[in-house]
């Protein structure tokens, strides 16, 4: 009987320890781990020198991957245009179509007369274009200035006046800052008129323009355009016009 409560007792002990222990694996290895809690940090990062390069909080690195992100973005919203937009848009019309379009075709001659500052001089993109106003021409096609013919511009430009510097258009939106040493008088030819229709169309224009804005006509060399250049230009024309007579194809009757 002795033997036998040992043995119990023993046993109580034995189980009483084994409980304990139980409980203190359950305490330690069940609590939950802390962020970043049994992983492996990797070295600190060194700079070409072999220096410990410290990491950094400012957000440069950051800064400079969103400027590229947003570049890329940038462009992409660029391409895509009105399909970005959630929002549907009523359809645009067409433009309307500017004036002092030529109809396609080969130009077999060009006149050109220049309208010049004073030396030294420079003509002031206002005064430029209430002086083209007065003188009856119109702001059209390829930025330049047109003499239409009355009721059919579909025929194209009488002639056209562009600036003397390159690239020869007008920016109406900044005209107020041009100051330009003159402009350039041209006469396309064939055109809606007969040469020399045309010619005496142009020069009274380009003289008008002159009076207005205190200029010299010049010719096409850049010489002053007097009675005898006036002359030739007009025989030459002339004779243009009989050419051109002579070579169309004029039904029988």
């Amino acid at each position: 009987m002795e033997q036998q409560a040992l043995g119990t007792g023993e046993m109580r002990f034995i189980i009483l320890v084994v409980g304990l222990v139980t409980l203190a694996l359950i305490y330690f290895f069940g609590r939950p781990r802390k962020p970043g809690q049994g992983t492996r940090k990797p070295p600190p990062s060194r700079g070409t020198s072999g220096e410990r390069v410290e990491p950094t909080f400012d957000g440069d690195d950051d800064t400079d991957r969103l400027d590229a992100v947003t570049e890329g973005d940038g462009e992409q919203l660029d391409l895509l245009g009105d399909a970005a937009d959630a929002e549907p848009r009523a359809p645009k019309l067409p433009p309307r179509p500017l004036v002092g379009v030529r109809p396609e075709g080969p130009i077999d001659r060009i006149v050109t007369v220049f309208v010049c500052a004073r030396p030294g001089e420079t003509i002031t993109g206002s005064d430029l274009v209430v002086a083209a106003e007065k003188a009856g021409l119109v702001f059209g096609d390829r930025g330049i200035f047109h003499r239409m013919l009355a009721g059919k511009h579909e025929k194209g430009p009488i002639f056209s006046m562009a600036n003397m510097v390159k690239p020869g258009h007008f920016d109406m939106a900044r005209v107020d800052t041009l100051a330009t040493p003159g402009v350039t008088f041209f006469l396309a030819l064939p055109g809606p008129l007969p040469a020399l229709d045309a010619w005496d169309a142009l020069l009274p224009t380009a003289q008008r323009l002159a009076e207005l804005l205190d200029a010299s006509v010049l010719d096409e060399k850049r010489n002053t355009l007097g009675r005898q250049g006036i002359a030739h230009i007009r025989d030459e024309l002339r004779a243009w016009d009989r050419k051109q007579e002579s070579t169309q194809i004029r039904p029988h009757r």
